[in-house]
């Protein structure tokens, strides 16, 4: 039918970044810096994907990383729209998503988070798995094109929301019809 989302649960954060992942971000210098340096990063691609199964067009917003005594605090939001299918009439559609998400990016193990993210040795933190996960988290778990989407004709297959057909919907049971006359 086309292209639906499907959520992983395997990943590895920490894995050799892709050194052309336009969310492969070099942070080498705010290292240096002293505590509560903050450098923002504007994100703003017509389309980026998220390996193995999202691709997100456009995928626009900021990504604030502080200098702390811990490692580099990571602030994001970002916004995007991902092909989703409707549960109702199985239409492809464009569903969006924002996320909003702080992590630490710890310089040693002693400071390390329940994420467990630790800075690369080449200083270089690739967010794509982060901004994957999240996105897929925002997915709803029916999707809808609409909310008013009329969905399918359980007699025909047809459309509802494109053509109407003459099947009258089920009234349920006709076993059960002696019992609605004794009401």
């Amino acid at each position: 039918m086309g292209r639906s989302i499907k959520i992983s649960s395997s990943f590895d954060l920490n894995a050799v970044p892709d050194p052309h992942s336009p969310l492969r971000l070099n942070v080498g210098f705010i290292v240096a810096q002293t505590i509560g340096y903050s450098r923002d990063f504007e994100i703003n691609l017509p389309s980026v994907q998220l390996e193995p199964d999202l691709e997100l067009i456009p995928l626009v917003g900021v990504v604030r990383i502080t200098r702390t005594t811990q490692g580099l605090l990571v602030q994001a939001r970002l916004k995007g729209n991902a092909v989703a299918e409707c549960v109702r009439c199985l239409n492809e559609f464009s569903q969006s998503l924002e996320i909003d998400f702080s992590e630490l990016y710890a310089f040693n193990r002693k400071s390390i988070t329940e994420s467990g993210l630790i800075l690369p040795e080449d200083s270089h933190i690739n967010l794509a798995p982060l901004v994957r996960e999240f996105m897929l988290l925002e997915v709803p778990i029916s999707p809808l094109c609409r909310p008013d989407c009329k969905g399918l004709c359980p007699e025909c297959g047809n459309n509802l929301n494109e053509n109407s057909c003459d099947h009258t919907p089920s009234t349920g049971d006709s076993r059960f019809d002696v019992l609605k006359e004794l009401t």
